[in-house]
């Protein structure tokens, strides 16, 4: 590579920024022609990009050299927070109590499992910190594990029935590929299966002989599922299913039931489930229902009066989904119908037991849980009473318990757990999350407010602040406005111990719950994606011009946060509304969707066509991208707020070129910009507890400075 000037020349902390040299480039696609100049920083490889992103981060560290005794105080408040020896609650499967414990000073957890007093207990045994456990067996510790790399992850983790091997998928290098080794638990001693390049989610067949794996294309898409015989070579695994189409996902999984290996293939918009029967994996997969363009649906077995049923939530004609019961031998013949379509509830998740089912759902922007009743399909739900929270069913493996673990938390709520007693529908607390230095949850007051659209649509927010600086809303305060709103997902009204250090210093901490999300049901979330994008931007700052017009903050004390799709969203509202905000951070921010969205061998890229719409072959989506992509629309016209990118040069769903080309185009136009770029990491940061930490505290202390409370 050739041009005007050499990246090294930057790698030296300074007090200008760096200046990214111009290298001609053009692209052109149904007749236009863009000049790019900076495409040069895709070469990930190259000497000189690795160059200009360590002068990139040079340049950071100088710029928020003044922040690090503030970044230390927010560290030490995390930590000070933070129970750091713990241990989880135990979930029951099989003979075993399986756990984790966190251990003061170290980074990651450790997995454990202890055994049961007898076959009928099934209360878990009070854990306390310190204290031994009998019979405790120490089966992964990742710290351990992790030992000589900078980066760790555990994409894959299962243990087999018969409790005596244990699989581990591991990731050293943040690219979210994954190699599963083997543990013989009665010996401790590692076995020679070593299987690389898969994907997450490996599991063992109920018999505890062979694994369950996938594997990636080029384009990370997990298109090959097969089958491993513990203790053979992984050369002879079998391949037992192969997804050619580049829109759809593959993933296996077998039914609680242990009855049937689910196969699911799944494009944004597409589903398509295969079955084969667990106790005979080398059977032909047998298709539920064929794949048809634009219906979506999941299984799960369940056995009921003594017949087997398949119980199926689906879309087809039913925005907000329907469940259906249909015969095992005869999937595609007559549907029962147990919940009929109801629009503004948006069925979830069906999870079948022996003798009943959960069921998950959303209902006015909130999570809804249930138990479903075989017999009749009445639905029993649970209630909370707070007026926002987060629920959910998990940690169930067992198929006919007589109770189920559920978690729960609400932006003033600690994370909790709970086990719901079926005898007597009781919900018994198993432990709430200890939060150090004297935390009331009282001290904090959480609401839901509304903010109307450009087009009459209400857009609901979730709002926390801390009692003692006043009611939000009285008088205009520091506020942190977060947003997502992409792919259907819902951002949750969670607790969270960083968030503290803002609410301490008087920051209210709002979410827009903006459209292209889930939190208001399916249209929710149509209205927000392909040609309708542009609402999930107009929301969000119809979300700041509420903010402000209701006095509960003004654009000099407003910073904007969005990650990854949300960073998109973060790059789009700084071109619509500059002047809304003080401060923006883009988390690993998909700012150069177009160019992206334009190239099919990158990771990804077909299967969001779905999502964004294909600009490659379709003029419109291309000049409709083009119109709002964060890169192509930095705007000379305009003052920008002050900007911190943060990404991660492994990440494998949005490229650390992306917001290193947007940062150098915004300081063309002179906008404070800047780039940390996490050199050993991949799309959820860095690894290792007290390092995330670290990486939060450093947003928040730059956070914390444009709201002029750093000192606070």
């Amino acid at each position: 590579m050739t041009h005007d000037a050499s990246p090294t020349e930057n790698a030296r902390p300074q007090t200008s920024a760096p200046t990214a040299p111009r290298v001609p480039h053009s692209r052109e696609f149904h007749g236009d022609v863009v000049e790019d100049p900076y495409e040069w920083m895709r070469a990930k490889d190259d000497a000189e990009v690795i160059a200009h992103l360590e002068a990139e981060n040079a340049y950071t560290a100088e710029r928020t050299a003044h922040l690090a005794g503030l970044r230390e105080r927010i560290f030490g408040e995390i930590k000070d927070r933070t129970l750091e020896t713990d241990l989880s609650v135990p979930s029951r499967r099989g003979a075993w109590w399986y756990y984790g414990r966190t251990i003061e000073g170290k980074q990651y957890g450790v997995q454990c499992r202890a055994p049961l007093a007898s076959p009928d207990d099934w209360t878990p045994p009070e854990l306390t910190p310190g204290e031994p456990v009998p019979g405790e067996q120490v089966l992964l510790d990742a710290n351990v594990e992790a030992e000589g790399n900078e980066f760790f992850s555990l994409g894959s983790f299962d243990v087999s029935d018969d409790g005596r091997r244990m699989l581990f998928g591991v990731d050293v290098a943040g690219d979210e590929r994954y190699t599963i080794r083997v543990r013989d638990l009665e010996t401790g001693a590692e076995l020679g299966d070593e299987i690389p390049g898969t994907s997450s989610g490996a599991e063992f067949s109920p018999d505890g002989t062979s694994i369950i794996y996938s594997t990636v294309d080029d384009a990370w898409r997990p298109d090959t599922l097969w089958r491993h015989i513990v203790g053979t070579p992984v050369a002879d695994d079998v391949k037992l299913f192969h997804e050619p189409d580049e829109r759809y996902w593959l993933g296996g999984g077998f039914t609680r039931s242990e009855k049937y290996l689910v196969i699911g293939l799944g494009s944004s918009i597409t589903s398509e489930m295969w079955l084969v029967p667990a106790d005979d994996l080398t059977a032909e997969p047998r298709v539920v229902w064929p794949r048809r363009e634009g219906i979506e649906y999941s299984v799960d077995h369940a056995i009921v009066d003594g017949a087997d049923y398949l119980y199926i939530l689906h879309n087809e004609d039913a925005l907000d989904f329907e469940l259906v019961r249909v015969p095992v031998t005869d999937p595609a013949g007559q549907r029962a119908i147990v919940r009929p379509h109801t629009p503004g509830i948006r069925l979830l998740d069906v999870d079948c037991f022996r003798d009943f089912a959960t069921i998950e759902y959303r209902r006015e922007g909130l999570a809804r849980i249930g138990l479903l009743d075989y017999a009749n399909g009445n639905v029993d739900e649970l209630t909370f009473d707070e007026p926002l929270y987060a629920v959910g069913f998990g940690g169930n493996r067992e198929w006919a318990p007589p109770m189920l673990r559920l978690g729960y938390d609400s932006f003033v709520t600690p994370n909790t757990v709970y086990d719901y007693r079926l005898e007597d529908r009781e919900l018994l607390l198993r432990k709430r999350q200890p939060v150090l230095g004297g935390y009331e949850a009282a001290d904090y007051e959480q609401a839901r407010v509304w903010a109307t659209a450009q087009d009459g649509t209400e857009i609901p927010m979730s709002l926390v602040w801390k009692r003692s600086f006043g009611d939000a809303g009285v008088a205009p305060r520091p506020l942190h406005l977060y947003g997502y709103g992409s792919y259907e997902h819902s951002i949750e009204p969670r607790f969270s111990v960083a968030r503290l250090s803002e609410l301490d210093r008087g920051v209210v901490f709002a979410v827009a719950h903006v459209r292209g999300g889930g939190e208001m049901g399916r249209q929710w979330y149509e209205d927000g994606k392909l040609s309708s994008k542009r609402n999930t931007f107009t929301d969000f700052v119809d979300c700041a011009l509420h903010l402000i017009d209701a006095g509960y903050t003004s654009p000099d004390r407003l910073v904007a946060e969005g990650g990854s799709a949300g960073g998109l969203l973060m790059g789009a509202v700084a071109n619509l509304a500059p002047e809304l905000f003080a401060g923006i951070v883009a988390d690993v921010p998909f700012v150069d969707a177009l160019t992206t969205i334009l190239d099919p061998s990158l990771p990804l890229t077909v299967i969001e066509w779905d999502e964004w719409g294909d600009p490659l072959h379709d003029p419109d989506v291309y000049a409709y991208m083009k119109s709002y992509s964060p890169y192509e629309n930095v705007r000379t016209d305009v003052a920008y707020p002050r900007i911190l990118a943060v990404t991660s040069l492994n990440d494998t769903r949005v490229l650390y070129v992306e917001p290193a080309k947007w940062v150098a185009r915004l300081r063309e136009v002179g906008a404070d910009a800047m780039l940390k770029c996490e050199m050993v990491a991949g799309h959820g940061g860095v690894s290792g507890r007290y390092n995330a930490w670290r990486e939060r505290a450093f947003e928040l202390a730059w956070l914390l400075d444009v709201l002029g409370v750093a000192d606070a």
